[in-house]
């Protein structure tokens, strides 16, 4: 009863020193977001931003653009499904296509126009076809004039999102790099020698004008970083993170550095002896990631990052993924099922699991508790230690966010479950939130980093998850102070 009683104890100190470090970060962060100069709207296109204390310059940006799309040509479409996911009722146009999904609201939907190839015949809307407006997935109807093998010639027009970027020279002038224009995925431009970032513009999606959404001012973490450095990104956040002054020790809330040689003592033994070192990654799609090259998926760079911290380590990568499911959906399978959780999961006996599951969203903290407990169990029985990755950044009004702007902390439950659970059961949790929560202080909007436009992370993302994981084994002062109190 006694030892209950301290368990309980020590669990609620573990969540009030969270609660205190959240507290902490967020002046620190205040503080140094200070640095971020101001920007103001000044127009429909124009925006006025501070580039020295009482100077501010006005400039102005272009508008979105289109591309128009002539006689695209279909060898055989589809019949539509409305009953499917908007992206998945028919076919999904070229000039629009995302990685398993399309780039929703890019598409004019009065613009579009099929003829049938064979006659240069032009056919209805509603009559022999339909499509999606949002999604842009077109399909045949039964009963109109397109036949099953019958190619098409399509006519249409896209929206081109663009980020530009107001600089600063060596010299002290400023002027205005244009990104290139994209569909999918557009990117900052490329800084020169001596230049640093102020406000990056996101202009996207079929708007009339610019709005705070669109704004993004740059910490000056971050004013120096090109697109594509994830390490200068990471070291961007860890450096407005830390605030030795004020008690905030060393990048806490970019995983917990020196986490691993506390709270995974077989691993740390296994990595330390150059005995094998069994890793399981399980997750959803995010962990199965068959949409962008191997080598990019976030597992692998994990280990890659972990052989150089430890180089005499021996390190099997197991992987099992489930993409669409949950956690719990392994676990409701039957046995002999293709992803059975005792046969698929727990069978492999791994002396490490990283668990990933932005599908467990839909847990409240509560279930998070008792269904992550219940694992927890599971993992001890088998003899393996684990890591929690926590979720990254969705469509944001799947998150229930209004902007990619102003979102370092994250609103879902399920974030929060996790982050206590581990606080409560000492387990490692690797914060990949807060790396895509910090993306818009950098100027990124975090939804560029979506393949799909939704929720699959491209390279960059998937590197955000494997140093997150990775920091977890590195020993720093902060891990070092820890073990000698």
């Amino acid at each position: 009863m006694r030892k209950e009683r301290n368990e309980k104890r020590r669990a609620r100190s573990r969540r009030a020193a969270i609660s205190l470090l959240s507290a902490a970060l967020a002046l620190s962060v205040g503080t140094a977001f200070a640095a971020a100069p101001s920007s103001t709207l000044v127009g429909d296109w124009r925006v006025e931003t501070e580039v020295a204390p009482g100077k501010a310059v006005a400039f102005d940006v272009a508008p979105t653009a289109w591309k128009t799309v002539v006689d695209e040509k279909y060898d055989a479409l589809p019949t539509f499904n409305p009953s499917a996911a908007n992206w998945a009722r028919g076919q999904v146009l070229n000039a629009v296509d995302a990685c398993e999904c399309a780039v929703a609201f890019a598409l004019d939907p009065a613009s579009v126009v099929v003829k049938l190839a064979a006659t240069g015949e032009t056919l209805e809307r509603g009559k022999d076809y339909q499509f999606d407006d949002a999604w842009s997935a077109l399909g045949r109807l039964d009963g109109g004039k397109i036949d099953a093998n019958a190619a098409v010639l399509i006519s249409y027009r896209c929206v081109e999102s663009r980020i530009d970027s107001l600089v600063l020279n060596a010299d002290g002038s400023t002027e205005v790099l244009q990104g290139e224009p994209r569909v999918l995925s557009p990117q900052p431009p490329t800084l020169k020698a001596g230049q640093k970032r102020l406000v990056n513009i996101y202009a996207t999606g079929q708007i009339a004008k610019l709005s705070d959404a669109n704004v993004f001012p740059i910490d000056e973490a971050f004013a120096e970083a090109n697109p594509g450095d994830v390490d200068a990104f990471v070291s961007g956040v860890a450096s407005f993170n830390a605030d030795p002054a004020n008690g905030v020790p060393s990048v806490p809330s970019v995983s917990d550095v020196g986490a691993a040689k506390r709270y995974l003592p077989k691993t740390w033994a296994k990595l330390t002896s150059g005995e094998e070192l069994r890793i399981l990654a399980w997750g959803d799609s995010v962990t199965a990631c068959g949409y962008i090259p191997d080598e990019c998926r976030w597992q692998i760079r994990f280990v890659e990052r972990l052989r150089k911290l430890f180089p005499q380590a021996k390190i099997t990568l197991l992987t099992e993924a489930w993409g669409g499911r949950s956690s719990d959906s392994y676990r409701n399978e039957p046995p002999g099922s293709a992803k059975n959780y005792a046969e698929k999961v727990l069978a492999l006996k791994p002396d490490l699991i990283i668990s990933e599951f932005v599908n467990d969203a839909y847990m409240n903290e509560e279930t998070v508790a008792r269904r992550y407990g219940e694992m927890r169990q599971d993992f001890e029985n088998i003899g393996a230690e684990w890591v929690i990755m926590g979720p990254h950044y969705v469509r944001p009004d799947w998150m229930g966010l209004t902007s990619e702007r102003n979102c370092d902390d994250d609103p879902r439950q399920l974030t929060r479950g996790l982050r206590n659970f581990c606080a409560d059961n000492e387990i490692p949790f690797a914060d990949a939130p807060t790396l895509y929560g910090k993306l818009h202080r950098a100027g990124v909007p975090y939804l560029t980093l979506m393949t799909n436009n939704i929720n699959h992370p491209d390279a960059f993302g998937m590197e955000l998850f494997a140093i997150a994981a990775a920091r977890l084994f590195e020993v720093g002062e902060t891990a070092e102070a820890s073990e000698t109190k």
